[in-house]
């Protein structure tokens, strides 16, 4: 298979139109509302948070994923979470708004929303984006971008991929876009994420393999260990490149690797992208017995306040590393792990070993740090990404209302 990274991201697909339009949701004129178009009736499967205070944009978008899917709409710099039956109600008049400007049913239209929590849709404001956003819909890869840009809120910089694969005789594409640079801990994913491919798939294909993405990207990133009430990723399957998939063949193996590539460039970009971040840490846990093991472990040091902080200060301090594995709840021998910094070992057999600070000093001093933890208990492998804790992340979160 060769897989070959190409410009773009939605738009890169075809079959995909898009715009990001400002309508006035955030005060600092900055893009905030942005619309995705296919021209051919799609197929589009989802995950979600799994916070109990599920925004009601989450909730009619689960509920219009048996449909057809013709739209996606998204405003950023409101939530419209815990909103009550009004915020169900400005979610179900957002579709409603798109359907009678492109001519379709308002169930074959999915919403999302992403921001401040607790505070109504301005739908006056977001009934004239809409308009504006329907009259510059583009395929062009300007108009994708302005899509990603209009979905952001801490974000620094927008995220967006694709990429062309060709697989013996069929070519197609994947590409997607993603917000996210706070209350990034995944049960789901935490995040906002919309990947599309010109396969054709059926909506359990995409269930599954989305769900099967999700689980070793999206779902082991961490910045701060808080999960959104508004997280989603969804999965369009446009079919214009007239290629079918089916579960099981050799080219449903070529989709779920680039399927997989797209998901986890746009999550390492959420990490980098991170509030205040200065470090990224790429935490290898290998030899475990499965999955659940290895994230639990992954999941347990990368949103411990005490390594985030040491890396952010350049210290070896493995210590911290060992104590969040001890508290995890994950079940391994302490006496088999073995801790890499880099290529810089400082424990063996669960213990520490003598080893050269200045070399470790180097490998903490670099933007993206390795860590290599093996358990010698399984095959399992699992790569994760967290970040330290800065200054300047207290400080964007400080006054993030005002």
């Amino acid at each position: 298979m060769k897989m070959e990274k190409i410009s773009g991201g939605l738009t890169a697909v075809p079959g995909v139109e898009a715009a990001g339009v400002h309508c006035g949701i955030k005060k600092n004129g900055e893009k905030d509302l942005a619309l995705l178009y296919y021209p051919r009736p799609a197929r589009a499967a989802g995950v979600f948070t799994r916070n109990l205070f599920k925004a009601p944009p989450l909730q009619v978008t689960r509920d219009h994923l048996q449909n057809n899917v013709r739209a996606v709409v998204i405003n950023s710099g409101n939530a419209n979470a815990c909103t009550g039956e009004q915020g169900r109600q400005d979610a179900l008049e957002t579709t409603r708004l798109v359907a009678e400007r492109l001519q379709v049913s308002p169930q074959e239209v999915l919403v999302s929303s992403t921001g401040v929590i607790g505070v109504y849709l301005p739908m006056g404001k977001l009934a004239r984006g809409v308009e504006e956003a329907v009259t510059r819909l583009s395929p062009s890869l300007e108009s994708g971008h302005d899509a990603a840009q209009a979905i952001m809120t801490t974000d620094t910089v927008p995220k967006e991929t694709a990429y062309k694969i060709q697989l013996d005789s069929a070519c197609f594409t994947v590409g997607g876009m993603a917000k996210g640079a706070g209350m990034i801990c995944p049960d789901m994913a935490t995040l906002l994420g919309f990947v599309c491919t010109d396969l054709d798939l059926s909506r359990e294909a995409l269930q599954e393999a989305l769900q099967g993405a999700v689980r070793r990207t999206f779902n082991v990133i961490t910045v701060d260990g808080d999960t959104s009430t508004n997280d989603m990723v969804l999965l369009v399957s446009t079919g214009t490149s007239g290629i079918k998939v089916e579960p099981g063949t050799f080219l449903w193996e070529g989709f779920q690797e680039a399927l997989l590539q797209v998901c986890q460039e746009l999550s390492f970009r959420i990490v980098s992208d991170g509030e205040g971040v200065t470090k990224v840490i790429r935490l290898v846990v290998q030899g475990a017995p499965d999955y659940q093991t290895a994230r639990t472990l992954s999941r347990a040091i990368l949103n411990s306040c005490l390594v985030k902080t040491a890396f952010f200060g350049e210290d070896a301090n493995w210590g911290r590393l060992i104590t969040a594995m001890g508290y995890s709840g994950a079940v391994f021998d302490p006496a088999a792990v073995e801790i890499f910094l880099g290529d810089v070992q400082v424990t063996r057999q669960g213990t520490g070993v003598i080893f050269d600070e200045t070399r470790a000093k180097k490998v903490l001093e670099k933007r993206e740090i390795p860590i290599y933890i093996h358990l010698h208990a399984g095959e399992e492998e699992l790569t994760s990404f967290g970040c330290d804790l800065s200054y300047d992340y207290v400080t964007i979160n400080s006054d993030y209302r005002s």
